[in-house]
């Protein structure tokens, strides 16, 4: 009989995992339990993923709110910035603005709107054109906005994040101004010194700010790129990517990461001869059209991955062909010729008609998106994700 499973994705428990664990070992070691414990073997081009969390926590990647304070000081001994773009999230973001607002002494924080980069939104974009407002070109005060539109509460959160960022920076001693706008260089109409706090427009707002004449600009991922007062770090990404651990401390986005999936695989190999993929991944690129919230908070997708994961997917479009080439076909005859179309297809189909439709995207962000909804965020305890099949095609058996 024909095998009737496609693409499989299996979320993997493992033990809770503290700082100093053996993270290669319990990946490898909760992958082979769970291929006895439930009788599915382990097969060459299985994908084994790891939550960028674990890996983080494994390697005791952690930082104070103190320890933010001492870098942020140390970079504006004059202790006045203005802190612009940040998302809106106590999880990602409130404890290092405690951390920013306890290294300076005064603050002007500029808020995009009508939402955060990845679509936490303060008011519906709807509500501007009602209000006459241009968000690309108009600055609001937090007088102005409150004027205009009151008091708005995340939808899913329940929180006014406006009020929640000034009462934390306020509760640090640091004098706080909040303004909203989305053109970076408007913050140096308050300051000349700039922390820009966006993820993925970051180089860009860097670029705009200092062509504006921007004296001193320090990002998000330039704060803690090394050791503070025993801190962690992350040279690539600094403060980006982090985590609330605890009211006062962070976990940051991990580092290293090559060599821990590249472990992984030679210990899985060495333990039943099957050559797996392995990566290491934080959010998923998905955008939920509901909430309009874009799932992608951290830097990448994937951090570290084996070289099988390089590139996007290389597929041919089956309903395209049903439709198109293979109209007057049906049955085993159209299961014959598309099968024959696979086997021969080109190596490269970029551009080609029979690829139309087919995702543009690289892998490890496709799979980084399955692995991030399989695992989920709060209490399923499955870190670890195991995908079967995800390089099949229709005329693999």
């Amino acid at each position: 009989m024909h095998r009737m499973l496609g693409t499989v994705s299996r979320g993997v428990r493992a033990p809770i995992i503290r700082s100093g664990d053996d993270i290669v070992s319990i990946v490898a070691d909760s992958l082979l339990s769970a291929s006895a414990a439930e009788n599915i073997p382990v097969r060459d081009r299985d994908i084994v993923a790891v939550t960028e969390a674990v890996v983080g926590r494994a390697q005791g990647n952690y930082a104070t709110v103190a320890q933010i304070a001492a870098d942020v000081r140390a970079k504006f001994p004059g202790g006045e910035a203005a802190v612009i773009l940040p998302i809106l999230s106590r999880n990602r973001f409130s404890v290092c603005l405690r951390g920013i607002a306890s290294g300076l002494k005064k603050m002007t924080l500029m808020l995009s709107y009508p939402s955060d980069e990845v679509g936490n939104h303060l008011v519906d974009l709807d509500d501007l054109d009602e209000a006459g407002v241009n968000p690309y070109t108009d600055v609001l005060t937090e007088e102005k906005f409150r004027e205009l539109f009151g008091y708005r509460k995340h939808r899913f959160t329940g929180v006014d994040y406006i009020a929640f960022y000034r009462e934390l920076i306020t509760a640090c001693g640091c004098e706080c101004r909040v303004v909203l706008a989305n053109d970076p260089r408007k913050a140096l109409d308050y300051s000349k010194n700039v922390i820009n706090c966006d993820i993925h427009t970051r180089f860009r707002t860097r670029k705009l700010l200092a062509a504006a004449g921007a004296e001193k600009i320090v990002g998000f991922d330039q704060i803690l790129t090394s050791p503070v007062d025993g801190s962690g770090y992350n040279p690539d990404y600094g403060l980006l990517g982090s985590n609330k651990a605890t009211e006062d401390s962070v976990k940051l986005f991990p580092r290293d990461c090559a060599a821990i999936v590249e472990a992984i695989q030679k210990k899985i190999f060495m333990a039943c001869g099957r050559r797996v993929e392995v990566m290491v991944y934080g959010d998923g690129a998905f955008k939920d059209p509901v909430g309009k919230i874009w799932e992608l908070a951290d830097p990448v997708v994937s951090p570290a991955y084996t070289k099988g994961l390089e590139g996007q997917p290389n597929e041919l479009k089956l309903k395209y062909l049903a439709d198109n080439d293979y109209s007057d076909l049906s049955g085993e005859e159209l299961k014959a010729a598309i099968s024959g179309r696979i086997r021969e297809k080109d190596a490269n189909l970029t551009g080609k008609m029979v690829s139309e439709g087919t995702t543009p995207r690289r892998l490890t962000d496709l799979i980084g998106s399955l692995c991030d909804l399989t695992s989920g965020s709060g209490d399923k305890g499955t870190p670890i994700v195991w995908i079967s099949g995800y390089f099949d095609n229709y005329t693999n058996d």
